[in-house]
């Protein structure tokens, strides 16, 4: 008896050095800062205890991930939030008007979070996401009913009674708009999977902040103006300051941009026919670009990390496995510069804990496996250049070996659902078919490497290693006393230890367990006649050896096996380079496809991971945003009492998607579950602004104008606040469509959408709406009914 340790089955290896590795998963409610603090804390009390040479570093810490993504969204709010603010400046060249308006911002989100705080939701990057995308549309309801006020102030009338007609004038409009940019997150109920959890705290965001932002404009916005408003617009004589005279300056050149507008919409409007049809073809063209765009579930995002599995030859020793791992980092080393290393992680083998198996990807399965995980230093290189390149010169360097690369941050292994790859081919073969089953699947690995973009592809599973099969000799053994179980029990315990099959603990006097096995030495198993000499015991009787009761043999068999259902599987996984996953899906489900008719009898064959979350999302958000385009025009058909109003609002949502497909096209940017996110808040907003066009149109007709008029007037007078409101959520999306800062590409996607749809709906909006709005509005508007006028 020994004090000593079981068999190794696991390296770790920390920049050629061996090491201890102790992974920390957190529970799903829990906070990774708070638990990355937390451990840190600990650990730095434990340094203290052990001795000087002994070194305890976090190797792989995704809370720097989490906590850089998370100040990036914040840089992008604040940074879209001052720019809004220079903007409305500039445009209103009222600094007390600036100044109420921006007050709504850090208000709104105030609530927004309390509100998502009482949920049990937490600030995250979605959330946070949620309302950095929320801060150009916070500003909408202030901006419109501050410029109704100075327009209504411009006619000489007291400030009490400008903000009274200007309140009341765009109440209506600015509600239903309110409604309307609400209603549209009504399709994230319809995403599936994880995208749900993601987007649902997103969505709830931006709807409390938007409830809170107009609940302001109703009530803290007017009894602003009342207080700070008091002495504008008394000035007689010219500006005589720098400011002054800029500002000036600015309405000039807006009037002469009103004018030329105005110039350009009245020969729109007598020039119907060449404008619609001009229009439609342009939208027919601009949605013929989609199928160009690709599609992806999520942005890859450069996290700065590498994963990269290695499995070796079936049945290789650890030790072996080692020494190959030592040639496989100097080659990785010529390809990513050493002084961009932080560090590299090398993992080989199965680890001790059953548990981090059941946490892992699955893709360690026996001491020919393991996983290098390099962390790169900040202002390193792209990422996905130094993996395409290490696909290229490890393959070529080392043909006996098996790479693919995994998911190393968070965002993608939770879109993957704990699959080692995005792409999973799951063949389901006949019972005692498996030889079959095989084959298809090597059939389908053949012609998933030829699909472009398709990398890292593999089986799953390693059908064949080698294996010593032991034949029990039952009369032989029944002379003796043993049964088929006594053998497999003794070698059981011979080989693998009593700790598999009966384990037993020592209790020291500090309280500290300890497991107490019986195993043969590994050394002294070192060939098959030294196997047979293993002895078996017979209870009372004498023992036998294991060659007196069994033969033993070399054979071939499975070093894993899954099943799905109970049925054995085969699976062959691939990853995506180069292209978007949408591609490569297609051309996988093709494959498929073909070779179903000439599958053996009873096989299925099923694509799994994050193809089919894809597929269901896009599908939901699809018939979701058709839902959410009919609930806003029942909508406004209750609050404008009219079928035909809501329909010519509606028109600017073809300029929309055609202005969301070039903006995605020019900027190399795939679809994805982002970007129909931003599409879906695009639609709320250019539909908010086609309300103010056609409700100020509605008006002027009462008023007794003919519909020429009210569309031309229309589009004139609400220009500022149409240009105001686009511009102010262009500008917001501004810092989060460029992608800067650690995961700042998963979100990149949303603002290029609302962008790209904004600029062309408010083109359309100023444009096609007006010309809408005169053709389908011709009759006079019928008069009021004497019983309504009564009561």
């Amino acid at each position: 008896m020994r004090n000593g340790f079981p068999p190794q089955t696991n390296v770790v290896r920390v920049d050629g050095q061996r090491a201890a590795l102790l992974s920390v998963i957190k529970t799903g409610d829990a906070s990774t800062l708070n638990i990355v603090k937390g451990i840190l804390a600990k650990s730095d009390s434990l340094k203290s205890q052990l001795p000087p040479q002994f070194k305890i570093t976090p190797l792989a810490d995704q809370s720097i991930f989490v906590r850089n993504s998370i100040d990036g969204v914040v840089h992008e709010g604040i940074i879209a939030a001052c720019l809004t603010a220079i903007m409305i400046l500039i445009f209103l060249g009222s600094w007390r008007s600036t100044l109420i308006i921006t007050i709504s911002i850090p208000l709104s989100i105030l609530a927004s979070i309390a509100c998502l705080s009482a949920l049990g939701e937490t600030i995250n990057i979605m959330t946070l996401g949620g309302l950095a995308l929320a801060v150009g549309i916070l500003v909408d309801d202030a901006t419109v009913e501050i410029e109704n006020v100075h327009r209504n102030m411009a006619q000489h009338k007291p400030i009490v009674r400008a903000i009274l007609d200007g309140a009341s004038e765009i109440a209506t409009p600015a509600f239903v708009s309110t409604i309307c940019i609400c209603i549209v997150f009504v399709p994230v109920g319809f995403i599936s999977g994880s995208a749900k959890s993601l987007f649902v705290p997103l969505a709830l965001a931006v709807v409390f902040a938007m409830l809170t932002s107009y609940f302001l404009s109703r009530t803290l916005v007017p009894t602003m103006m009342r207080f700070l408003m008091r002495s504008e617009h008394h000035g007689s004589g010219p500006p005589t300051s720098l400011a002054g005279r800029f500002f000036a300056s600015f309405e000039r050149g807006f009037d002469s941009l009103r004018m030329f507008y105005g110039g350009w919409l009245a020969w729109a409007l007598e020039h119907r026919k060449t404008v619609i049809v001009g229009f439609l073809a342009f939208v027919a063209g601009s949605v013929s670009l989609f199928p160009l765009l690709g599609r992806d579930f999520f942005p890859s995002v450069d996290a700065g990390l590498i994963k990269l599995h290695v499995r070796g030859v079936p049945a290789t020793r650890i030790e072996e496995t080692e020494r190959k791992f030592v040639q496989l980092e100097d080659a990785i080393r010529t390809v990513i510069p050493p002084s961009q290393i932080d560090t590299m992680l090398d993992n080989l083998g199965i680890p001790y804990s059953g548990l981090n198996l059941s946490l892992s990807e699955g893709a360690q399965i026996s001491s020919a496996d393991g996983e290098i995980l390099i962390s790169l230093k900040e202002g390193h290189g792209p990422t996905p250049q130094f993996v395409h390149a290490l696909r290229t010169k490890l393959r070529h360097d080392f043909p006996d070996q098996t790479f693919f690369f995994l998911a190393p941050d968070i965002s993608t292994q939770v879109l993957n659902f704990g699959l080692p790859a995005p792409i999973d081919v799951q063949i389901v073969g006949g019972f005692g078919n498996d030889e079959q089953t095989y084959g298809v699947a090597m059939q389908i690995a053949d012609r998933v490497r030829r699909v472009p973009g398709a990398a890292d592809v593999h089986l799953a599973q390693v059908p064949k290693g080698p294996q010593i099969r032991i034949d029990v000799n039952r009369t032989m053994a029944g002379q003796v006393g043993l049964t088929e179980r006594d053998v497999a029990s003794d070698l059981l315990v011979s080989l693998a230890s009593s700790a598999i099959v009966a384990p037993s603990f020592w209790l020291d006097k500090r309280g500290i367990q300890y497991l107490v096995a019986v195993q043969t030495p590994q050394h002294e198993l070192d060939s098959i006649g030294a196997l047979d000499t293993t002895p078996i015991s017979t209870g009372p009787g004498r023992p036998q050896l294991l060659s007196n009761i069994a033969s033993v043999s070399r054979t071939e068999g499975p070093v894993n096996i899954t099943h799905f259902n109970v049925a054995r599987t085969f699976d062959v996984q691939a990853n995506v380079d180069g292209t978007d996953l949408g591609s490569v899906s297609a051309a996988v489900t093709k494959i498929v496809d073909e070779l179903k008719p000439t599958l053996p009898r009873g096989t299925t064959v099923r694509i799994k991971g994050q193809v089919d979350s894809m597929e269901s999302s896009f599908r939901g958000l699809g018939y979701g945003l058709i839902f959410a385009v009919v609930l806003v025009y029942f909508l406004m058909v209750v609050n404008f009492q009219s079928w035909l109003d809501p329909l010519v609002i509606l028109m600017a949502l073809p300029g929309a998607i055609a202005g969301i497909a070039w903006m995605l096209f020019l900027s190399h940017t795939t679809v994805s579950v982002p970007a129909l996110m931003g599409s879906i808040m695009c639609v709320g907003v250019a539909t908010a602004n086609s309300i103010l066009v056609v409700t100020f149109a509605n008006d002027l007709r009462k008023a007794g104008r003919d519909v020429n008029e009210a569309s031309l007037a229309a589009g004139m007078t609400r220009l500022r606040p149409v240009i105001m409101t686009a511009l102010a959520m262009v500008i917001g999306m501004l810092p989060m469509s460029l992608g800067l800062g650690e995961g700042g590409e998963q979100n990149a996607p949303l603002g290029r959408a609302v962008i790209g749809g904004l600029l062309m709906a408010t083109v359309t909006t100023l444009f096609f709406v007006p010309v809408m709005y005169r053709i389908l509005r011709q009759a006079p508007l019928a008069p009021p009914d004497a019983a309504f006028e009564d009561v």
